[in-house]
Formats: C-alpha cells, sequence, structure tokens
C-alpha cells in the first residue's frame, strides 16, 4: 500500500468514525466502524495504536468541522450579528439537526460518552475546549455563551429523547423562542 494511500485510509476512518460516534457514541466497535468505512478490521491497527488514539483524532475532526460550518454560516451575516446568532440557533434547534445527529454537533453527540469515560484524556480535553469555543461563538454583548449553550445543548438533547412524539418539537420551538425573547430584550 502507498503512502498516499494509507493516508486516504487513516482520513476515511477517521471521518467515518467521526460521523458514527456521533450518531451512537463512542462504545461502536472497531469491527463495525471499519465496515463502514469499507476496509478490513486489520487494517486498523496499522493506522491507530488504539482505539482511544482514534477517538482523540475523530473528537478534533468532529469539532474543527463544526466549527468550519459554523463559521461558514455566520459569514452569510457579516455585519450582522443579529442575524448571525438567530441563524445560528434556528439551525441548532431544528428538526433536521435533531434527526441528525452523525452531522451534527458534537458537544451535543458526544457529552454522554465525555461523561462516562473520564479515562480518555486527550479527547476530553479536545471536547472540554469545544464546548469552551462554542460557548465564546454564542456569546453577544448582552447574553452569555454559556447560559445560552446550555440551553440550546439540552432542548436538543430533550428532543432527541423524545424524537417522534409531538413534545420533541415543542421543545424545540420553546428553547428558539426564549433564546430569541432574552436577544431582543437584552438580559
Amino acid at each position: 500500500m502507498s503512502r498516499a494511500q494509507a493516508q486516504e485510509n487513516r482520513k476515511r476512518i477517521v471521518e467515518t468514525a467521526s460521523r458514527l460516534f456521533r450518531e451512537q457514541g463512542t462504545h461502536v466497535s472497531v469491527a463495525d466502524l471499519m465496515k463502514a468505512a469499507g476496509l478490513t478490521h486489520g487494517g486498523f491497527y496499522k493506522q491507530f495504536a488504539s482505539k482511544e488514539a482514534l477517538i482523540d483524532e475523530a473528537a478534533t475532526h468532529a469539532f474543527a468541522e463544526f466549527t468550519q460550518r459554523h463559521t461558514a454560516a455566520l459569514e452569510q451575516h457579516t455585519g450582522q450579528p443579529d442575524a448571525a446568532q438567530q441563524a445560528l440557533i434556528d439551525a441548532y434547534l431544528s428538526v433536521e439537526h435533531r434527526d441528525n445527529p452523525a452531522d451534527g454537533c458534537p458537544v451535543a453527540a458526544l457529552a454522554g460518552d465525555m461523561a462516562r469515560d473520564p479515562g480518555n484524556h486527550e479527547a476530553h480535553r479536545v471536547y472540554a475546549e469545544g464546548v469552551s469555543d462554542f460557548a465564546e461563538r454564542l456569546a453577544t454583548d448582552d447574553q452569555d455563551g454559556i447560559t445560552r449553550l446550555c440551553t440550546m445543548l439540552g432542548a436538543l438533547l430533550l428532543a432527541r429523547a423524545t424524537k417522534g412524539s409531538p413534545f420533541s418539537e415543542e421543545i424545540l420551538t420553546a428553547a428558539r423562542a426564549t433564546l430569541t425573547a432574552t436577544a431582543r430584550s437584552g438580559t
């Protein structure tokens, strides 16, 4: 196998892991992960020292991808910070985001795994930095980013947990309304 092919395989594994971990959690088996990537199970250990090493890279990739997507969305509203924040809130608290965790926010998707497995120090560092960065991007002149993040994250997690019931969409709607009203009132 050429060096270029090895790099392409590694990239494919990390991208696949990033999606699967956000969708199903980090408990996904190496065999299932490699099958999803279209590669053999034995090839995993040619690329990674351990599953924990892959979790580190996949978390880093997920946060980089999320930040890039968020930055691109904000650039659509250059010079309009209120419109940019509203667009972010609307996208985050949407049915589409609720229903597609594999492509969504790693803060929401990986929270349970990070809480349950404190042993992976690099992934926890990446996660904590990602949470902090996201909260900073959510801050406005009038609103604390941590509070906004907690509201958005809690609403998304509850909406995912109640998916299939009318209450799920009510949760998303209520959180959007609260964040919008808070932004308008400046509190």
